[in-house]
């Protein structure tokens, strides 16, 4: 009882969305420019075809704990927001999750007792596949503690150690690299450290503040079946999703590598790391925009998952837009830097994947007033439909001539990706539309309007640069002053045409109000 009354106080005392937005924000500015130094050594240590293996591998297993996941992570949390001082809630979900991890353990042994894992994992070391295991167990594991501290409302302090996490991340993989020790083997540690470093810290945290699940961490059977029941109720239309999503997951990876070997599959990761940059802004705000659609839809409030689908979703979905236009218009300079020459041919798939993380933003947000409502089996046929239609595709855009594809490669399985991310989130964001009341073809032309001028000003950009003979073969140089005329040029049009943003003029007057956007305590 006395940790369920802490509990509450510390809800009352929570931070503004405002504040916890700022310092998500601000520990992904910071892990952006870590990552940006991370992203640009370990692709040089490893080469393509290294790089591509690990990737491969933890790619597949992180398919295999989606699968388990089934959309129980996406519940957990929502009803975590809702009820926050309920300790057994997060212990039933982390023996879950633990139970999870076992599964994977024994699914591996169990590939390798029966003969079959050259057949999963082609051209890979068993060592490697058991490594990418535990990568993937802790990768879900530190989410799963990360979304407990987001529905607590503790995300400043989270993201304020996270800091500290990335930049000793970045000192570690950079004495890794000067002392020529980047390895498969290394890598993988590599990460181990610093995912376990992040968990502890989180357990701490939360502990700290009062929220003492470890306290309650024995459950009786009575109390196990409500919780079975309850998740199931809210997930089981998920598990065909699930199913048809890990078979199209794995495929997608499995299929490249079979066909096209493991130096394409180095140019699709780097590919999907450098788009994966783009989606910096909405990643920050997807935990905390699901929680306040959580907290709305628990007092049946859908005027305000509307007021924060309109204020909140076009500002991200231009903002990533923003960065990945200038990504695909400058792709050869941005390749260069971050994966050097041997990764020269992934340029064309570095373009296409630009794109991608665009239409994730609207896939994540818009997903998260699917889970929010309890519209799971909407969802869940939506996810089912393209998962479907994307199977023959892919196969069609990476199988060699001879088998009547394409042989596109890493190219091949981009294009398929951005097409199927973009055909998915509109027909997901139409039916949001209809729930909230709102028109789906206002959002439909903002897209594609946005994308236009974006890439109409990066190109621009660019060739103003290219005008300058002081540049000439300074690319780093070069590049920098571009994102410098770049970022001018934008903040200009966002403050003359705030609607490319999706914004108005009243918007933009508090923004550009201090004192009206001064961080609060």
């Amino acid at each position: 009882m006395e940790n369920l009354i802490k509990g509450k106080d510390s809800i009352k005392n929570e931070d503004s969305l405002k504040k916890r937005y700022f310092y998500k924000l601000s520990a992904n500015f910071l892990g952006l420019a870590t990552n940006v130094v991370i992203q640009a050594v370990i692709p040089r240590g490893l080469g393509p075809a290294a790089y591509g293996n690990f990737n491969f591998l933890t790619n597949f297993f992180n398919q295999i704990l989606s699968f388990f996941d089934s959309g129980t992570s996406g519940a957990f949390y929502t009803k975590l927001s809702k009820r926050q001082g309920e300790f057994k809630l997060t212990s039933f979900y982390l023996y879950f999750v633990n139970l999870v991890a076992l599964l994977v353990i024994g699914f591996v042994i169990i590939t390798r007792i029966t003969g079959v894992y050259p057949r999963l994992y082609p051209d890979q070391s068993l060592l490697y596949v058991y490594l990418a295991a535990i990568f993937a167990i802790l990768t879900w594991e530190t989410q799963v503690i990360n979304m407990i501290a987001d529905a607590y409302a503790l995300t400043v302090s989270v993201e304020l150690f996270k800091m500290f996490q990335k930049v000793a991340g970045l000192v570690v993989i950079l004495i890794l690299y000067f002392q020529g020790q980047i390895n498969l083997t290394n890598i993988f540690f590599y990460n181990y450290f610093i995912l376990l470093l992040l968990l502890i810290a989180c357990l701490g945290i939360i502990n700290r503040h009062g929220y003492s699940f470890l306290l309650n961490f024995k459950l009786k059977l009575a109390e196990i079946k409500k919780y079975i029941a309850e998740f199931y109720k809210y997930s089981h239309p998920l598990f065909i999703y699930s199913i048809i999503g890990l078979i199209a997951g794995i495929f997608d990876r499995w299929l490249l590598q079979i066909f096209a070997g493991s130096s394409q599959q180095g140019f699709y990761s780097l590919s999907y790391q450098i788009g994966a940059a783009c989606f910096l802004f909405s990643s920050a705000m997807a935990p905390l925009i699901t929680r306040e659609f959580s907290i709305a839809e628990g007092n049946s409030d859908r005027h305000s998952i509307a007021v924060l689908f309109r204020k909140h979703i076009p500002l991200l979905y231009s903002i990533t837009a923003c960065i990945a236009c200038f990504i695909a218009v400058n792709v050869n300079k941005v390749t260069l830097i971050m994966g050097g020459n041997n990764f020269k041919e992934a340029s064309l798939a570095v373009a296409i994947m630009a794109f991608y993380p665009i239409h994730q933003t609207y896939g994540q947000l818009s997903s998260s007033v699917f889970f929010a409502t309890d519209q799971t089996r909407l969802y869940r046929n939506i996810g089912i439909i393209f998962m479907l239609i994307s199977l023959p595709v892919t196969y069609f855009l990476i199988a060699p001539n001879k088998l009547y594809g394409l042989n596109a490669g890493s190219v091949g399985l981009a294009i398929k990706m951005v097409l199927m991310q973009f055909l998915a989130t509109n027909t997901q964001l139409y039916f949001n539309a209809k729930l909230l009341k709102l028109s789906f073809w206002r959002y439909f032309g903002h897209q594609i309007i946005s994308i236009s001028v974006f890439i109409i000003i990066a190109v621009f950009s660019s060739m103003l640069i290219g005008r300058i003979a002081i540049f000439d073969k300074k690319i780093l140089a070069s590049l920098f002053c571009n994102i410098v005329i770049y970022i001018l040029f934008i903040v200009s049009l966002g403050y003359n045409a705030p609607v490319i943003f999706g914004l108005n003029r009243q918007d933009v007057s508090r923004f550009f109000d201090l004192k009206t956007y001064r961080i609060k305590g």
